[in-house]
């Protein structure tokens, strides 16, 4: 067994409302950024053990689709690295 680290990104889907984003966007250009558009987004770090990277992968995309994620109105990307 290894140590993995899985980042898993969690973001709404294209089209789902994201208030959050309006609002820290909206701030922004009050500041004088110009955007074109700015997504919210989740981020999770997860340290686990695992026989290798896909096996990790496995684990952390289980956790997404049981908690951390809601699929009706989220997407999520997983990353795994190896811990040295």
């Amino acid at each position: 067994m290894s140590a993995f680290t899985a980042v898993v990104q969690v973001r709404l889907r294209e089209g789902v409302l994201d208030p959050e984003a309006q609002t820290t966007q909206q701030a922004l250009e009050r500041l004088g950024f110009e955007i074109e558009d700015l997504r919210a987004a989740d981020l999770f770090e997860l340290d686990l053990t695992a026989t290798d990277p896909d096996a990790a992968a496995e684990q952390a995309d289980a956790m997404a689709r049981r908690l951390l994620a809601n699929p009706t109105v989220h997407d999520y990307e997983i990353d795994v690295t190896p811990n040295e």
